[in-house]
C-alpha cells in the first residue's frame, strides 16, 4: 500500500490560451488540478510512493483524470467510481494589474456526493504513514467534511502524520461554516500549511502590522500569527507562505516556519509567473518530503519554497519538477541558465 496518502477533488481545468480573456477566441485548454492532486502528483515526482483518493464518474472524462495522475506515478487504485460529473474549473489568467480569475462549475459533481460508506479508511491507510487534506475538500459539504473527519480519526488511530492546508475559498463556503467545520478537524492535525490569510479568515487569527492587498507581510506578525495556531491546536509544525503581490505577473515568494518553540526563514524569491495555481500545494508537497524525509526544519522549508518557487514557472496545476530540481535552486542555483 501507498506511504503518503491524499484525499479531495480533482477537477477538470478550462484555460484560454495564453493570457486571452474567457472566449476571446473559440479555444479553451483542457488539463486536469485540484489542491490533493497536485500534492499527490508532487510527491510522486520526488520518489515517495503516494496514493490520491477521490470519487469519480464511470465515464471517459473520469477515467481522462485517472490517467493523468497514473503517468506521474500516483497509485489510483483506491479511487471510487460513481456519481455523474467531475468538478470543473475555468481558469483566466492574469496578467499585470488584470487579476487572475477562477470561475467554478462543481455543484453535484461526484466527489462532493460521495457518502462515508465510500472509504474504507482502515485498508486505504494500512501501511501508511502521512494523511493530507486541504481545506477546500470540507467545503464541498457537510458530508464530505464528516467523510474527513472519519479520514483524520483514522489516521490518528493507525499512526499516521497528518498535514493540512487551510485553503479558505470563499466561493466554496462562509467564512463561519469554514471555522465550524476545521475547528473539528484541527485536534488532528499535526502540520498545518497556511497562506497569509487563512488563519483570519478560518479562525479570526489577523497578523498585525501587514497589509495583504498592498503587498506588506510582516515577519513578526506571522509569527505571531503561527505561534497562537500551534497554541490553539497543539500543532507540532505550521508552516505560512508569504506572497508579496507586485502585480499579477511578479511576485515575491517566501515562507516561515514554527516549529518546538523555534522559528524558521526562508529566503525570498523574486518570482515572474508563468503560472501562479498550485504554487501553494507544491509548497505543501515539499514540506511534507523534507519533514518525512529527516531533514531540518529549516532544510524542509527551504525545500518547500524552492520547489514552489518552480511551480510558477510550470504551466497547470502540476508542479513537473525532480528533487534534484529543487535542491539546484535550493542550493543557490537561481541563474536560469541553459543547462548543456
Amino acid at each position: 500500500m501507498a506511504k503518503y496518502i491524499t484525499f479531495g477533488e480533482i477537477m477538470l481545468r478550462l484555460a484560454p490560451e495564453g493570457y486571452l480573456r474567457f472566449f476571446q477566441n473559440s479555444i479553451l485548454e483542457a488539463t486536469f488540478g485540484g489542491g490533493e492532486a497536485n500534492v499527490a502528483v508532487s510527491l510522486a515526482n520526488f520518489g515517495l510512493d503516494t496514493a490520491f483518493i477521490t470519487r469519480l464518474p464511470d465515464n471517459e472524462i473520469g477515467q481522462s483524470a485517472v490517467n493523468g495522475l497514473r503517468y506521474f506515478g500516483v497509485d489510483t487504485s483506491k479511487i471510487v467510481r460513481g456519481g455523474s460529473r467531475i468538478g470543473i474549473y475555468f481558469m483566466e489568467r492574469g496578467a499585470s494589474q488584470r487579476p487572475s480569475r477562477v470561475i467554478y462549475d462543481r455543484a453535484h459533481s461526484a466527489v462532493s456526493e460521495a457518502s462515508a460508506d465510500d472509504f474504507d479508511w482502515n485498508v486505504i491507510m494500512e501501511g501508511a504513514q502521512w494523511f493530507h487534506f486541504t481545506g477546500i475538500t470540507p467545503a464541498l459539504g457537510a458530508n464530505v467534511a464528516e467523510i474527513c473527519l472519519e479520514a483524520c480519526r483514522t489516521a490518528k488511530e493507525k499512526g499516521l502524520m497528518v498535514s493540512c492546508d487551510l485553503n479558505f475559498r470563499k466561493k466554496l463556503w462562509t467564512v463561519a461554516e469554514a471555522g465550524r467545520a476545521m475547528e473539528r478537524l484541527m485536534p488532528y492535525v499535526d502540520v498545518c500549511i497556511a497562506n497569509e490569510e487563512d488563519a483570519e479568515k478560518v479562525f479570526g487569527i489577523k497578523a498585525p502590522d501587514t497589509d495583504i492587498t498592498g503587498g506588506r507581510l510582516s515577519w513578526k506578525g506571522y509569527s505571531a500569527v503561527a505561534r497562537q495556531l500551534a497554541d490553539r491546536f497543539g500543532f507540532q509544525t505550521v508552516a505560512i507562505t508569504l506572497r508579496e503581490s507586485i502585480s499579477a505577473n511578479d511576485n515575491n515568494w517566501s515562507a516561515m516556519l514554527y516549529q518546538d518553540g523555534q522559528f524558521y526563514r526562508s529566503q525570498k524569491y523574486p518570482i515572474r509567473i508563468v503560472d501562479r495555481v498550485g504554487g501553494g500545494d507544491s509548497f505543501g508537497a515539499g514540506l511534507i518530503y523534507g519533514l518525512s524525509c529527516g531533514m531540518t526544519p529549516q532544510a524542509s522549508l527551504d525545500f518547500a519554497v524552492a520547489a514552489s518557487c518552480l511551480k510558477h514557472s510550470v504551466e497547470g496545476d502540476y508542479n513537473r519538477v525532480s528533487v534534484s530540481e529543487v535542491k539546484a535552486l535550493m542550493n543557490g542555483d537561481g541563474s536560469g541558465r541553459v543547462q548543456r
